[in-house]
């Protein structure tokens, strides 16, 4: 007969958790490292209690905001490559519904996150509690069910020994490279105080194997059939090759046949952006050597990616008349898309049998010396855009890219999410290894960049960690700066002042708004926006949360902020007003925003019309 434990559900629920670990290529990782925390009535006694009973084994990190953690814990997986990640617990009520933001984003981006809110009583001795939602036609409903569209695995747990299967299965989906992102375990506060006995079993280590699945053979014939018959090869690196640490594969195999690499947000950094082959980001953000080669691709070979709006150009960027696609995913629904031929495997296994499989298969020489022209043409471009020739003047935004870009070495990373930040950065930025790029472009989160700098330097201790974010996106989601002043993370910051929402602004005007609502401007008595920019020192702000501030007003002051935010050792913010002249190259693709049919004014009117020209290139892939 087992040896039996006598533990509350939350107490067994955390050494359980204490207890899981993954492996891949024979490196074991904690699967749950470390556990964010929010408490309030629906958690304090129960799971709160726990961490403090079995903190020995179960480290513990306070936040301020329920969103901001979840995407402390995102970038944490991130960084990780998705082999070691954290929880998160928030109350019931307000506390919960806060989880569904950073939930939404972690699957989106296919990220392992595991959430544990508190929940109503399963025993209903009082209804309805303090912030318990009542629906008159279903009893077992609570505000904790807007996590189910989020969650890649959900389970309330209403019974003590309902907690062993759902815990196993929590953990399966976590670990499953095809299956990961947020996972929801909804702990009712009653459930969570009682007492069970518990099998021993339960609290073994157990390891989660990370498997690398091998392409089918024929699949895999198929596949070099279809390469070897290509004129115009082009690849769209996406973040799945991160996520199996196949870059050394995805060179190897760009080495071999000279096949250019194009990157999706995600992707970026799969290949150095100095490598022959590497020729930037693709899609609506993309260069401009990458999208001409996309329009005139006979194949496309996307490894690791989604295929989003933003990649294909909302369907108008691959153009050849007789284009086809090969797609290398260790998920069928990924790999799919655009009818393509399959591999579904693990991205670096498939590439390494499609380098096997290709031996003495080269692009023709012609085709290589075309794109690597482009690539020329193309850092020219770059130069021009992140030069400044009067280190006096005030910067603009591509500007302090490029004095960033001058500060850094391989081991610093960059995070992003929003604004108009990422289509400069994906166009601009010089990726010098794997995990430096860390765009977050899936969800396209507001907000997430601070929190996702936690992560990150929980994740990579010692390595500086840059959150970009412009004055919009500062205002979503700022609190954890204070998080990061507790707990010593020396994470930096550089804040972009534009006075408004730059990004959406210029997306306005494109499709006939006007730039309505965009920007920060005082309102008069009659009820229009005065051309002055609010009083607000978010640099102030940033100081009043516990952040060391810079405040550099020159092109040559920036450079010198930058280069002491990099050595301190506190978290740091370098605050600079920027020009908003734009010097960032133009778009070079598409992004479908529908524009009104009708409208009485001429910008909107003109709007339409582009947009109609634009559209009429949508092709809907579906040759075999």
């Amino acid at each position: 007969m087992s040896v039996r434990v006598r533990l509350t559900t939350a107490q067994a629920l955390v050494r359980f958790l204490a207890a899981q670990y993954t492996e891949r290529d024979g490196v074991r990782h904690r699967l749950i490292a470390s556990t964010w925390g929010i408490f309030g009535h629906g958690n304090v006694a129960g799971l709160g209690q726990a961490l403090v009973e079995h903190g020995d084994v179960m480290p513990y990190h306070q936040g301020r905001s329920e969103q901001a953690m979840v995407h402390a814990a995102v970038g944490y997986a991130r960084q990780l490559d998705r082999l070691s990640a954290q929880a998160v617990t928030a109350s019931i009520g307000p506390g919960a519904t806060n989880l569904v933001t950073g939930a939404a984003l972690a699957t989106v981006n296919r990220l392992p996150v595991l959430l544990l809110p508190g929940d109503y009583f399963a025993a209903h001795p009082a209804d309805p509690l303090l912030q318990q939602l009542e629906h008159p036609a279903a009893g077992d409903v609570s505000v904790n069910d807007t996590l189910r569209p989020v969650s890649r695995y959900f389970d309330r747990i209403t019974r003590p020994e309902a907690l062993i299967p759902a815990a196993l299965h929590a953990m399966r989906v976590l670990a499953d490279p095809a299956e990961t992102g947020a996972v929801t375990l909804a702990l009712p506060q009653d459930v969570q105080a009682e007492a069970a006995d518990w099998p021993e079993e339960f609290f073994a280590d157990r390891v989660w194997r990370v498997r690398r699945p091998a392409p089918d053979p024929l699949e895999l014939a198929d596949a070099v059939r279809a390469v070897r018959a290509a004129a115009r090869p082009l690849i769209v690196a996406g973040g799945g090759v991160h996520h199996s640490r196949a870059e050394d594969a995805l060179r190897a195999l760009a080495d071999a046949t000279g096949i250019p690499v194009a990157a999706t947000q995600a992707g970026k950094g799969a290949l150095r952006h100095d490598h022959p082959a590497d020729v930037g980001g693709i899609g609506h953000t993309g260069t401009a050597v990458a999208d001409a080669l996309a329009r005139t691709a006979d194949l496309v070979i996307g490894v690791g990616t989604r295929y989003s709006d933003f990649t294909t150009a909302s369907g108008t960027l691959f153009q050849h008349p007789q284009v086809r696609f090969l797609n290398v995913n260790i998920t069928a629904f990924d790999a799919h898309k655009l009818a393509a031929r399959t591999l579904v495997c693990d991205a670096r296994t498939g590439l390494e049998a499609l380098t096997g499989a290709l031996a003495g298969h080269r692009v023709d020489d012609a085709y290589a010396a075309e794109y690597r022209a482009g690539k020329e043409r193309w850092e020219r471009a770059v130069e021009a855009a992140l030069h400044a020739p009067d280190d006096k003047a005030v910067p603009t935004q591509t500007q302090v890219i490029g004095a960033l870009d001058a500060v850094v070495d391989d081991t610093d990373v960059v995070i992003n999410a929003a604004g108009s930040l990422p289509g400069d950065l994906h166009k601009l930025w010089r990726a010098r290894s794997p995990r430096q790029y860390h765009l977050e472009y899936g969800y396209s989160c507001m907000g997430y960049e601070i929190p996702a700098a936690l992560g990150v330097q929980q994740a990579a201790p010692g390595t500086p960690v840059w959150a970009l974010v412009g004055d919009g996106t500062y205002l979503m989601n700022p609190t954890e700066i204070v998080t990061a002043v507790q707990e010593n993370l020396p994470v930096k910051l550089v804040l972009l002042q534009n006075h408004g929402y730059a990004s959406i602004g210029g997306l306005s005007e494109s499709v006939g708004a006007e730039r309505f609502g965009t920007a920060y401007r005082h309102r008069a008595p009659d009820g229009t926006f005065t051309g002055d920019p609010l009083p607000v020192d978010l640099a102030a702000n940033a100081a009043s949360l516990g952040m060391d501030v810079l405040r550099p007003r020159t092109v040559g002051e920036l450079r010198e902020a930058l280069a002491e935010a990099r050595a301190c050792s506190r978290p740091t913010c370098v605050y600079v007003e920027t020009d908003p002249a734009p010097t960032a190259p133009p778009a070079e693709a598409w992004w479908d925003v529908p524009v009104a049919e009708v409208s009485a004014r001429p910008a909107a009117k003109d709007a339409r019309t582009a947009y109609e020209r634009e559209a009429a290139a949508r092709r809907r892939h579906l040759a075999p």
